[in-house]
């Protein structure tokens, strides 16, 4: 089951600014870079699950006031660089979308019980054979 979530264009802002990354001196003329600004917290589509679990995924890129900053710089171009911000925006929505699998806690089984104790004793069997012969005057 694939569940798609489609953000408005008025919660997500797009700055440009110039780049630091390729491009000669064209970098110097021409702000290629953007900055993705998308406000979690009030964000009118997202779940308080899926909206904590983004923040968590976020981590330093989120802000005190809970605005999800990306900046893409990677390509020469500015349309390159937008799609490339939106295309890590939807991917981070969707990993906070999956919900995560709880771990039910299991017993060993009593063979896998028995196999560790016995290569503990074989190694303690492989350990031994390392000793050296005492009682011998030579």
């Amino acid at each position: 089951m694939s569940i798609t979530v489609c953000v408005p264009d008025g919660e997500i802002r797009l700055e440009f600014v110039r780049s630091s990354g390729p491009g000669g001196q064209n970098i110097n003329k021409v702000a290629t870079a953007v900055q993705l600004r998308y406000d979690v917290a009030n964000s009118a589509i997202l779940t308080p699950s899926i909206r904590e679990r983004l923040v968590r995924l976020a981590g330093s890129r989120m802000t005190d006031e809970g605005v999800l900053i990306l900046d893409a710089r990677r390509f020469r171009t500015q349309e390159r660089n937008r799609q490339d911000a939106l295309e890590r925006l939807d991917h981070l929505i969707r990993q906070a979308m999956e919900e995560p699998v709880m771990r039910r806690p299991t017993r060993p089984t009593r063979a896998s019980r028995l196999r560790r104790l016995e290569a503990k004793s074989h190694r303690a069997d492989i350990k031994k054979g390392r000793r050296g012969v005492s009682g011998c005057d030579g």
